[in-house]
């Protein structure tokens, strides 16, 4: 196959502006973004590749750079926002993209590879195998792996925790839970996309009889449930997070854990506070770059919201 050269163009960005840039790459340039975060340097780039070598056209970068100025005015924290074009020399890009997605291991219990890594796991090891696509979670992100990590940590031996993935995107969580002998395990995600990826990375890895994955909104469950499980991830924004916390907390055991994560540093606090008041302490956190997670427990056995 003749190899095409390509023009990139790279942004580098916050975080937190992950979807806001990708969207306006995509409507101008009619294609979807890359969005990658380097594990070492904590530096975001959001990029598109287009065929051919040539330079963007000026009336395109014009609009590019116009919006980036929008979303800053609209109190987005874009970062740098530094715009680059460049032509690259002709290679196999099918492939080459590849390099960024590595093996990670997360813990002696847990490894994630991509279909096309030949890594071996250790002795007794988990293994999740999960492809970058279009939903959030490949185990790269800081706040995906603090969820990955407690889900391997907090793993008893003897009979099976249950396990609650909120907001499961594609469905790594859940996957990595069913993995590790969690049951049973359900994962709800209010986009019809994501729901749709996360059954299909269940059935790739031998797991669509393991975890139940449904559509479901949040916002709109009974506030009250009757089943409630050991272990309860809800990678959410904070305001959903502080908006929705009694329909978490009484999602989760008695002497069960809640891991919340998804939550920019500044917000953290604001976050802990609430879940505080509901008698709930702040068992595990870890903080990276821009990014806060924490684990959380009730005080006191029995304990729930509305009983203090």
């Amino acid at each position: 196959m003749k190899r095409r050269p390509l023009a990139r163009i790279s942004i580098a960005i916050a975080p937190e502006a992950e979807a806001a840039v990708g969207e306006l790459l995509e409507n101008l340039f009619g294609q979807p973004a890359v969005v990658h975060t380097d594990v070492a340097s904590g530096k975001t780039t959001a990029t598109i590749y287009l065929a051919g070598p040539s330079p963007v056209p000026p009336e395109q970068r014009q609009q590019l750079i116009a919006g980036l100025r929008r979303l800053r005015a609209a109190g987005l924290g874009l970062g740098s926002g530094r715009v680059s074009v460049s032509a690259l020399p002709p290679e196999n890009w099918a492939e080459s993209w590849k390099r960024h997605f590595q093996p990670l291991e997360i813990s002696p219990a847990l490894l994630l590879k991509p279909s096309w890594s030949r890594r071996r796991p250790r002795r007794g090891q988990a293994v999740v195998v999960l492809d970058p696509g279009l939903s959030f979670g490949t185990g790269q992100h800081a706040t995906t792996r603090f969820c990955l990590q407690q889900l391997a940590g907090r793993r008893r031996p003897g009979p099976p925790q249950s396990f609650l993935d909120v907001g499961t995107g594609s469905g790594i969580l859940a996957l990595a839970a069913a993995r590790l002998g969690y049951a049973p395990v359900r994962a709800l995600d209010f986009d019809p996309d994501a729901v749709r990826v996360a059954r299909a990375n269940a059935r790739h890895n031998g797991l669509a009889r393991s975890v139940r994955i449904d559509r479901a909104d949040l916002t709109r469950l009974p506030v009250r449930s009757r089943r409630r499980y050991d272990v309860v991830c809800a990678n959410l924004l904070s305001t959903l997070l502080i908006a929705e916390r009694d329909r978490l907390l009484n999602r989760v055991a008695a002497d069960g854990v809640l891991v919340v994560a998804g939550i920019l540093k500044r917000e953290f606090a604001a976050v802990q506070r609430v879940f505080e008041e509901a008698g709930l302490g702040c068992v595990a956190r870890r903080s990276e770059r821009e990014w806060r997670s924490g684990a959380f427990s009730f005080a006191r056995p029995g304990r729930r919201p509305g009983r203090h």
